[in-house]
């Protein structure tokens, strides 16, 4: 079976380029204003602060236009309801899926809110030229002044027959070798900080720090803060050395997670946005009114999963078609494992479920993933959620 998605990332040995003070390359040095919105206020009774991992899934019967008025109803009640940040991932030819655009998305998005965090978690760098992510980053911020988050991966977010296509080349392991030097190409590209010499020196970001320097220019002093991404110990030990956040995905990679959040602290060296390690995690739960009703949903995404993992992606299945499926030896295997690990059942289950979680981790966030055929299901859940954690309700 093979893995799904978003910042799955294989073992290498990490180089970083250096400046010529010997400092890492990609490390920036933003301001203050730069540092905003990383380590986020915890509400009410959470263990942690919360925030919204939304996947824009597809069930079976419903449209993309659907997922996508889902994820604007997710958005405005997730910043209501006292939630940190609302990030969407890449993803390509999954059909339950439809979010191969989160720039796209996003800019969508922050026309429909006003103070949560929007982000990536996260765009797959290697699927893209470094400077085509610092100009959709770059109007993103210009958009929404201060409150951009931009979380790369290395994995391409697809099979591989997909990734050959997004990237032009079969040679697919040298972008996730080269991860570090694009990561550094990025950041300079936001920075707008080339040195002499450089033959991208000249080369500039729009919208970017570049405007502020041209003649009666006038530029926000907000840029959105990078994140690095993974689901094991590269982009820990990367993001750690680079003095970058971090987010793990837990939520398809649960055996990884504590050694890779002790891989980020202990490689972690301060620089100039962060003065400590900060770490989230993507989580997978579900609040419904009734046990058994979480029973079902839980049941119809594994089926899901388990179509992806077998080369068969397809629409999120009913609850029905779920219960009616004649499951292999292995596919119940399969979800018995997969499920021990989605957070689910009653609020006050998944409150339970959660705090747990937290205080196994010591995550400095939770990013919550409600993954369900309904987007009224998911929406119920991120509102039992908040409520059970006595989350502020809305002006």
């Amino acid at each position: 079976m093979r893995k799904p998605h978003v910042c799955e990332d294989q073992e290498a040995p990490v180089t970083v380029e250096q400046n010529g003070d010997g400092t890492p390359a990609g490390e920036g040095a933003p301001g203050p204003a730069e540092t905003e919105g990383i380590r986020a206020p915890r509400y009410g009774e959470a263990p942690t602060p919360l925030s919204v991992l939304d996947l824009v899934t597809v069930g079976a019967g419903r449209t993309a236009t659907d997922a996508l008025h889902t994820s604007v109803a997710l958005a405005k009640l997730a910043e209501s309801r006292g939630y940190h940040r609302h990030w969407v991932a890449e993803h390509h030819s999954m059909p339950g899926v439809a979010s191969s655009s989160p720039a796209v998305i996003l800019a969508h998005l922050a026309a429909h809110t006003t103070r949560i965090r929007l982000g990536s978690g996260g765009v797959m760098l290697p699927n893209h030229a470094p400077l085509v992510i610092a100009e959709q980053f770059g109007t993103l911020e210009a958009l929404a002044p201060g409150r951009v988050d931009l979380g790369l991966g290395r994995a391409p977010g697809t099979d591989g027959a997909t990734a050959a296509a997004l990237r032009r080349t079969d040679q697919l392991n040298e972008g996730a070798d080269d991860f570090p030097q694009q990561l550094a190409e990025l950041t300079r590209f936001l920075d707008d900080d080339f040195p002499d010499g450089h033959p991208y020196a000249r080369i500039h970001a729009v919208p970017g720090p570049v405007q502020s320097t041209s003649p009666g220019g006038v530029q926000s002093p907000h840029r959105p803060p990078v994140w690095l991404l993974g689901s094991s110990g590269f982009s820990a030990r990367l993001a750690g050395m680079l003095g970058l956040p971090f987010a793990f995905a837990h939520h398809f990679s649960a055996q990884n997670t504590i050694p890779a959040l002790d891989l980020y602290r202990d490689s972690f060296r301060p620089s100039a946005l962060l003065d400590a390690p900060y770490a989230l995690i993507g989580v997978s739960a579900l609040a419904t009114d009734d046990e058994q009703e979480a029973r079902r949903q839980v049941l119809a995404a594994a089926l899901n999963m388990v179509r992806l993992r077998t080369g068969r992606p397809g629409l999120v299945p009913t609850p029905e078609e779920a219960e009616a499926h004649r499951f292999t030896d292995m596919e119940r295997d399969f979800i018995t494992s997969w499920n021990s690990n989605v957070v689910h059942g009653t609020a006050d289950q998944v409150r339970t479920g959660l705090d747990d979680l937290a205080k196994r981790t010591g995550a400095d966030e939770l990013m919550l993933t409600a993954n369900a055929h309904s987007g009224d299901v998911r929406l119920r859940s991120y509102e039992l959620i908040a409520d059970a954690y006595g989350l502020p309700t809305p002006d």
